[in-house]
């Protein structure tokens, strides 16, 4: 019988979480601004980050203090001989010591900062494509998404750490301010009377630059597609010497990005320019009418060198203004691609009331079960078949009849457009993804592997699994003396996606990284169709043994693959068109010998794989 509980939630990868997950998240409101969006993130490190602006302020307040010693000590030492100019110049290099220090812890703390925002945001997209659904990967371009995953994070983190630096260093041309009208309220009008215009520029800059941001970080994405993409099919490129034809479309991409970064530069260099040197006109200003004050006994030449320095210190802020103009619209840019994703709904959800399964019997039904893919193939309809609990059966029909889908709703890869999947009666919309799927094994005809250790990728669904049980595993699969052929035997790190094995290998590995599970319902989807028939006959004796008391749903062309069943179920446009064993079809179902004789023809994927 069945044992479901709702007292825990169901885990089925026994692996100990070693860093503590995100504090924060990108707010679910779409109403809302990009900014505001992602102002959650901020606040989970509000503590570290305003001590990090409060100590940056403290220093600029330092340094603004600094041509004040100036000017007295001009006025009053070298001038009017009243002081001793020894405590000015050590007050000077105290306060810059002191701001030296105070820099730097505010440095390094809003570095904390800004590299706990990017660990927050990269883990919470990564976590929100885990729940994403296969529908969702249909579709969208693995390019794009590491794109996102990567440069258009950096943008938004940032910005999210550094414009509010950045706005704190500016405050310096307020306290700037503040210190000039206490020492000649006319003069700092004077300096002051360029601010206005370099607002105005910095408006216009603003909304000439978001466009090309936008574009900037589009065509990045489709870099990272096409080299994603070119690695990914390494083999299909070689093998039609397509080597120059996929870098003449690499270099028609690189050159409409370089198009955006030169028109990005040149909006820059237009703008920015006029932003730094406005203020450079304030200090032409006070040197000009300064200079006629002091040659009529209303200002010091102490006052004249003050100035000149808080002017100069006008000039980074308003620099920086312009950085945090252009950081700002990429950084729009870029939230508002990540938010594409993020704003994406998975259509295969736990319910709120979804119960989980432990023990499983292994009954499997369909209950006059449509199904369309989101482009809208439609691959079953009214399909309608009982599994009994422990029996063995083979779903055979021509390409695109079906077959594959029947193991993908099982295990609710997709959900179906109607009728109902049940597994020991339960509707598999009512019980929790991730027990489903411990409870029921599929090798798909495409074997994924990991670039980790032989031995991982046969634990990967059991990592705590004994050694002992990883080889039983193996043997069960017609793997275990080819591994051991290895250099390095079960410790041996396979390439990436596996390449560094035969197609026949990386299936055997497949077909042992599920059963190390042990699930009691087993689906085979084509699972050994890039393995020799003799491998295949050994695999097979060994799977007698594992699908004894097991429900097994085998996808199958080869006629040895389907001597493993006892029943046979023979697909075409998406329904049923006969169900019997084998040799009641092969009597009475000519369709059924036309399958078998279709299948024989096509050769095995890869043929001589040893043992």
């Amino acid at each position: 019988m069945t044992s479901t509980t709702t007292q825990d939630t169901f885990s089925p990868i026994g692996v100990e979480a070693l860093y503590d997950a995100p504090k924060a998240s990108i707010s679910g409101d779409t109403s809302q601004t990009w900014l505001r969006r992602a102002l959650p993130l901020v606040k989970a490190h509000r503590g570290i980050f305003a001590v990090s602006l409060i100590l940056s302020f403290v220093a600029l307040v330092m340094q603004v203090q600094i041509p004040d010693l100036v000017k007295h000590a001009i006025d009053n030492s070298i001038g009017a001989h009243t002081a001793a100019l020894a405590p000015y110049v050590w007050w000077i290099v105290g306060l810059a010591l002191a701001r030296g220090v105070f820099s730097y812890i505010s440095r390094r703390l809003l570095l904390e900062t800004g590299y706990a925002i990017e660990f927050d945001l990269r883990n919470g997209i990564y976590q929100h494509l885990t729940r994403m659904s296969f529908s969702f990967y249909d579709t969208v371009q693995s390019g794009q998404l590491i794109s996102r995953a990567n440069s258009d994070i950096r943008q938004v983190q940032m910005y999210l750490t550094f414009a509010p630096s950045i706005i704190v260093q500016c405050a310096i041309a307020v306290v700037a301010f503040i210190e000039m009208l206490t020492i000649n309220p006319l003069l700092a009008l004077v300096a002051m009377v360029t601010m206005p215009f370099v607002y105005i520029v910095g408006l216009h800059m603003r909304k000439v630059i978001f466009p090309v941001s936008w574009l900037i970080q589009a065509r990045l994405a489709d870099i990272a597609t096409i080299v994603d993409e070119n690695i990914n099919g390494v083999r299909v490129v070689k093998s039609f010497a397509a080597e120059q034809s996929q870098l003449t479309q690499l270099q028609s991409a690189a050159d409409k990005l370089r198009w955006t970064y030169v028109k990005d530069a040149d909006i820059r260099s237009t703008w920015s320019p006029t932003m730094e040197n406005l203020p450079r006109v304030g200090l032409a200003l006070v040197l000009l009418y300064g200079g006629w004050m002091a040659l009529h006994g209303d200002a010091t030449i102490g006052t004249i060198v003050a100035f000149n320095s808080y002017v100069l210190m006008l000039q980074p802020p308003f620099r920086q203004l312009g950085m945090l103009i252009m950081m700002g619209q990429r950084a729009s840019a870029s939230a508002q691609r990540i938010y594409e994703i993020l704003d994406e709904e998975p259509d295969i959800v736990d319910k709120p009331n979804a119960i989980d399964l432990f023990h499983v019997d292994g009954d499997v039904r369909f209950e006059h079960v449509d199904f369309n893919y989101p482009n809208g193939t439609r691959a079953l309809r009214d399909f309608d078949l009982h599994v009994k609990a422990g029996q063995t059966i083979a779903i055979v029909g021509r390409t695109g009849s079906g077959k594959s889908t029947v193991g993908r709703m099982v295990t609710r890869f997709y959900d179906a457009t109607s009728g109902a999947v049940r597994v020991d009666g339960h509707d598999v919309r009512d019980v929790s993804v991730a027990s489903l799927r411990h409870q029921v094994g599929m090798v798909l005809d495409e074997p994924f592997l990991f670039s980790v250790s032989i031995r991982d990728n046969i634990a990967y669904g059991r990592p705590d699994a004994d050694i002992e049980d990883v080889i039983r595993a193996a043997k069960a699969a017609g793997a275990h003396k080819f591994i051991t052929g290895l250099e390095h035997g079960y410790d041996t790190v396979v390439g990436e996606r596996g390449y560094t094995l035969s197609g026949g290998q990386r299936q055997r590995i497949a077909i042992a990284r599920t059963l190390l599970m042990n699930p009691p319902v087993l689906i085979l989807d084509d699972a050994t169709s890039a393995i020799d028939v003799q491998v295949e006959q050994r695999i097979h004796a060994a799977l007698h043994e594992l699908m004894t008391d097991r429900t097994t749903i085998i996808v199958a062309h080869r006629l040895s693959t389907i001597s493993l069943a006892e029943r046979v179920i023979l697909m075409d446009n998406g329904t049923i068109i006969a169900d019997g064993t084998h040799e009641e079809l092969l009597r009475r179902e000519p369709r059924y010998a036309e399958v078998l004789a279709q299948a024989e023809e096509e050769p095995a994927d890869e043929i001589g794989d040893d043992d």
